[in-house]
C-alpha cells in the first residue's frame, strides 16, 4: 500500500534526553490520525522533524513512497506538507490576506503585489472548504477561532496536500471545536490527509480513522479508532488505568473567603465588561465560572489579582478590600492565581523552572537574605515541588520554555498550591493537558478543597465544570446570570444560560 507519508524508526535526541525513540508512523490518503501522547511524550518533536524544524539522528521520510530529506519547512512546503501550529504563527497588524500570502505574494506584470488577485484566492478558498474568513480584517480584531481558521488557508494557500494540526483545540470554546472538526472532515472529503497531535479522547473518538500512540518517547502501537473506546486510548497513553470522574467528598462551606458586589470593569477599549457582577466563594468548596469565552471571565480573573483595574464595586478577601491593590500585595493576602495564559502570566520562558517556581516568594527567607538571593535553597524548594508534582524536565536549572506545556502548568500549579492561598483562582487550569495531568490537578484542587480553601474555578471546558465544580456560577454578558449545583443542572441546560436564555424563577439554587 502506497502511504501519503511514512516516518519510520524516527530518532531525535536533545541534550540529555531522547525525544523520539524508533518511533513509526504511517498516514494513509484522504485519512484523519491521531497523534496521542501525554504532555511531553515527543509528539510535537516528531512533526516538527516531519516539517523540518529539526533533523533526526537516524531513521527515514518518504512521501508517497519516495524517500526524502525534509532539512528546512520550505522543502516540506514543496512536498505539500503544512502545519497548523498550536501557537499561532500571525503578524497581528496585519490583513488575513497579508499574513496568508506572506512570502508567496502574487505579482503583477509590473512585479508588484497583487492584493486584489491574493484576495480572490483566499475567498475562493475559504468558500471551498468553508472557513468563513473575511479577507480584510486585521488579525488583532478577530476570534482566536478565526485566526486558528487563517493558519489553515495559509496551509492550503501554499498547497498543502498533507496538514499537521498541533494541539488545534487547546484553546478553542465547545462551539469553534466543533466547526473545527467539521472543517476537517470538509478536507479529506477533497483528498487530504491530516496528522491531529492531540489527546482529547473524545476528538479521537469523534474525527479519526486510526490513532498512533507514543509514550515517554517510544511507539507504542496504532490502532483503529472504530475498534477501540476512550477507556483503551486513556491506558495506552498513560500506561494505568485513567478516573475519568474527580472523587470527591460532598463539600462543607464554611466561611466566606471571597466577597464580590456590583463590580464593573473595563476592557482594553475601555469599555465595561463586567457589568455590576456579584459572587461569593466559600472557604471549602470549588465555584466554577461557566461562560462563552468573552464575557468578562478574563477580566473579571485579572480584576481580583490585580492585573486591571477595578471601575467600581468592591472585592473583599476574608472581609477586607483588596479591589486595585497590587499584584503583590494581593498575593500577600493570600491569593493564589493559576494564570490562564501561562507564558504571558504564569512564566518568565528564560529563566530556569527553577527560579519560576519562587517567583512568588523568592523575596522572602530563606529564599533571600540582606537582597541576595540564596540560589540553594531555591533550587532544593524547587526540586522538592517538581518531585512532588511530577514536573518532567531535565533539571531544576533547565529553562522554562524548554519544557512542555503540561508540565510548564504543572510547575506552576505547584508553585501556586504550595503557598496555601486563601483563595485559589484556576483560570483553565487543564488547557492543553493530557488525561493523566487533568486527573492529577482536579485531585489537587479537590484536596486544596477540603483543606479547607475556597477554590474559583474558571473553565470553558463544560465536563471539567461539571466534575469538579460543587456549585456553578454561569457568567454571560458581565455578569452572573445562574448559581446551580451540578447535580441540578446538565451540559445543554447550562449552554442555554450561557447563551443568554433566561433561566425560570425557582431553578437558581444559593
Amino acid at each position: 500500500m502506497e502511504y501519503a507519508i511514512e516516518m519510520l524508526n524516527i530518532r531525535k535526541e536533545f541534550p540529555g534526553i531522547v525525544a523520539n525513540d524508533n518511533i513509526t508512523l504511517q498516514l494513509k490518503k484522504g485519512e484523519i490520525h491521531a497523534l496521542l501522547g501525554e504532555n511531553g511524550a515527543g509528539k510535537s518533536t516528531l512533526m516538527n522533524v516531519l516539517f523540518g524544524l529539526y533533523q533526526p539522528e537516524q531513521g527515514e521520510i518518504r512521501v508517497k513512497g519516495k524517500k526524502v530529506n525534509i532539512t528546512n519547512p520550505n522543502i516540506a512546503n514543496d512536498l505539500g506538507i503544512g502545519m497548523v501550529h498550536q501557537h499561532f504563527m500571525l503578524v497581528e497588524p496585519f490583513t488575513v490576506t497579508q499574513n496568508i500570502v506572506l512570502g508567496k505574494e502574487p505579482k503583477n506584470k509590473f512585479g508588484m503585489i497583487d492584493i486584489q488577485k491574493a484576495r480572490k484566492e483566499i475567498k475562493e478558498l475559504s468558500d471551498r472548504y468553508g472557513l468563513k474568513v473575511d479577507p480584510d480584517a486585521k488579525i488583532s480584531d478577530i476570534s482566536v477561532g478565526m485566526q486558528q481558521r487563517v493558519e489553515i488557508l495559509k496551509t492550503l494557500y501554499r498547497g498543502a496536500e498533507v496538514l499537521i494540526f498541533d494541539e488545534p483545540t487547546a484553546v478553542l470554546t465547545p462551539q469553534e471545536i466543533s466547526e473545527l472538526l467539521d472543517i476537517m472532515r470538509s478536507l479529506v472529503k477533497e483528498g487530504k490527509s491530516i496528522i491531529l497531535i492531540t489527546h482529547k479522547l473524545k476528538e479521537i473518538m469523534e474525527v479519526c480513522d486510526r490513532c498512533t500512540v507514543i509514550r515517554k518517547g517510544k511507539g507504542i502501537g496504532t490502532v483503529n479508532v472504530s475498534e477501540t473506546n476512550v477507556n483503551e486510548l486513556a491506558s495506552l497513553m498513560v500506561g494505568r488505568e485513567v478516573h475519568f470522574k474527580t472523587e470527591k467528598k460532598e463539600a462543607r462551606p464554611g466561611k466566606t473567603v471571597l466577597k464580590i458586589d456590583d463590580l464593573y470593569v473595563k476592557d482594553k477599549r475601555k469599555v465595561d465588561i463586567v457589568k455590576g457582577l456579584d459572587l461569593e466563594v466559600r472557604a471549602g468548596e470549588i465555584v466554577g465560572i461557566a461562560g462563552v469565552d468573552g464575557n468578562g471571565q478574563s477580566e473579571l480573573i485579572e480584576a481580583i489579582t490585580g492585573l486591571t483595574k477595578v471601575s467600581s464595586g468592591s472585592i473583599k478577601l476574608n472581609d477586607k478590600e483588596i479591589a486595585n491593590l497590587s499584584p503583590r500585595k494581593i498575593t500577600e493576602n493570600g491569593v493564589g492565581h493559576i494564570p490562564q495564559d501561562r507564558h504571558k502570566f504564569g512564566l518568565v520562558l528564560d529563566y530556569s523552572i527553577g527560579e519560576n517556581i519562587v517567583l512568588q516568594t523568592y523575596y522572602k527567607k530563606p529564599y533571600s537574605k540582606a537582597k541576595v538571593l540564596n540560589y540553594k535553597e531555591i533550587f532544593r524548594k524547587a526540586q522538592s515541588i517538581i518531585d512532588e508534582y511530577d514536573v518532567r524536565t531535565p533539571s531544576v536549572y533547565t529553562k522554562a520554555r524548554a519544557l512542555s506545556g503540561g508540565n510548564q502548568q504543572k510547575a506552576i500549579i505547584g508553585r501556586e498550591i504550595d503557598r496555601s492561598p486563601d483563595l485559589l483562582i484556576a483560570a483553565q487550569p487543564t488547557r492543553g493537558l493530557d488525561v493523566g495531568a487533568i486527573e492529577f490537578i482536579h485531585n489537587k484542587l479537590v484536596e486544596e478543597r477540603d483543606k479547607g480553601r475556597a477554590v474559583l474555578l474558571v473553565s470553558f471546558e463544560l465536563d471539567e465544570i461539571m466534575d469538579v465544580s460543587d456549585r456553578i456560577a454561569v457568567m454571560f454578558d458581565g455578569k452572573i446570570v445562574a448559581i446551580v449545583k451540578p447535580e441540578d443542572t446538565n451540559e445543554q441546560e447550562l449552554g442555554l444560560l450561557m447563551a443568554g436564555s433566561q433561566v425560570k424563577a425557582g431553578e437558581q439554587s444559593q
